[in-house]
């Protein structure tokens, strides 16, 4: 049970009374809207926090990258070979280009 859901109390009979009552009333808004501001703050700073942790951004696009290729795969598995020959072959070239230019004089 919050302080929102709490049963209201009688209304005060004196003037005196009714402003305390007023007062209390609005400290315990207070308190919930500084503990909802604290709560929205947390969030704000968990969301900066995994928006800002690089390593966490990598291994997460990585896994979804796998996940992605592993269903490519298993959908299409001859665009998947060729995929990879492609990708190989590529590579060998690039790999080729610099060893060619590193030994040539």
């Amino acid at each position: 049970m919050t302080a929102t859901d709490a049963p209201r109390p009688a209304a005060p009979r004196s003037k005196r009374d009714q402003k305390t009552h007023e007062r209390n009333v609005s400290r315990v808004q207070a308190r919930i809207n500084s503990e909802r501001a604290r709560a929205e703050f947390a969030s704000t700073l968990n969301a900066l926090e995994d928006k800002l942790n690089v390593p966490k951004q990598v291994s997460r696009a990585s896994a979804r990258t796998k996940v992605k290729l592993r269903r490519f795969a298993k959908e299409q598995p001859v665009a998947a070979a060729a995929a990879a020959a492609g990708v190989a072959i590529a590579v060998g070239g690039v790999v080729w280009l610099i060893v060619r230019n590193v030994t040539r004089p």
